[in-house]
């Protein structure tokens, strides 16, 4: 936190140049980070609702929300999971070039793949307020908690970003085991399928992952549902989880981090 804290000018600089990185050259720029997510709901919404008839899930204080919004209130949160941590785990290798400059900071650079990542979820956080006022649920005191939330989710992708950005380095094919295993996430977590649904022992083994917490509390947050400390055993939990990730990812970072000029 600290070097975040010291290099956050520079950080936030580097952050907005590597956004628009992305997508300079093309003629809609930006726009194309917001196309894809869009039409994945736009997908998902006609397959799961009105072709196979999903209809109204239970939300917060089992009342029945539309499927569209529950739908877009687990993919917003997983939008900026999936692309803050691809993106986070190449960021040694993308960067090689200031790995090797020995008065740069590396450690700040996970934290600029992670940051970047929040321009686009800025978007579709507003994008889901608006579909939420259209089907009657309008900002409240919950809505807040979405700030709450991305934190979260923020201070979890950057944890494991630490890791797997340390471990490319050294194991180019990590970034396929990532891919493969946020395929596998999605259906893991509670996205498509409501866990309201499940048996209370599978519902157990499914809440091991820390984004049911997250993809949870947008809903809750957007249907005004509840509040994050109303679930003292699922927050300690998460928390408890998270800092375990951080440390570790941040340990073993630090244990690399002076071969990585060596093998870039």
């Amino acid at each position: 936190m600290k070097d975040i804290w010291l290099n956050r000018n520079l950080i936030w600089s580097l952050a907005k140049n590597d956004f628009k990185k992305r997508y300079a050259g093309s003629y809609l720029g930006a726009v194309w980070a917001m196309i894809q997510p869009v039409i994945t709901i736009a997908m998902y919404y006609v397959v799961f609702d009105i072709i196979m008839g999903a209809g109204a899930q239970s939300g917060p204080r089992a009342t029945s929300i539309p499927y569209v919004l529950f739908l877009t209130a687990g993919l917003v949160p997983w939008f900026f999971f999936s692309e803050a941590l691809t993106h986070g785990t190449s960021a040694m290798v993308e960067y090689n070039y200031l790995v090797k400059k020995v008065v740069f900071n590396v450690t700040i650079l996970p934290v600029i793949k992670v940051l970047a990542a929040i321009f686009i979820h800025a978007f579709f956080i507003c994008v889901m307020i608006v579909m939420a006022c259209i089907y009657g649920y309008y900002p409240s005191l919950y809505t807040i908690q979405i700030i709450y939330y991305s934190f979260c989710t923020f201070v979890l992708v950057l944890g494991i970003s630490y890791l797997t950005s340390a471990v490319m380095v050294f194991f180019r094919d990590i970034a396929q085991i990532i891919g493969i295993c946020l395929q596998l996430g999605m259906w893991a977590t509670p996205i498509l399928w409501n866990i309201a649904q499940i048996g209370p022992t599978a519902r157990a083994i499914v809440s091991i992952n820390p984004l049911v917490y997250v993809v949870t509390g947008y809903r809750n947050s957007v249907c005004g549902g509840a509040w994050f400390f109303e679930d003292v055993w699922g927050t300690v939990y998460f928390w408890v989880f998270t800092l375990i990730v951080f440390l570790l990812g941040r340990r073993v970072f630090e244990k690399l981090k002076p071969h990585f000029a060596d093998v870039l």
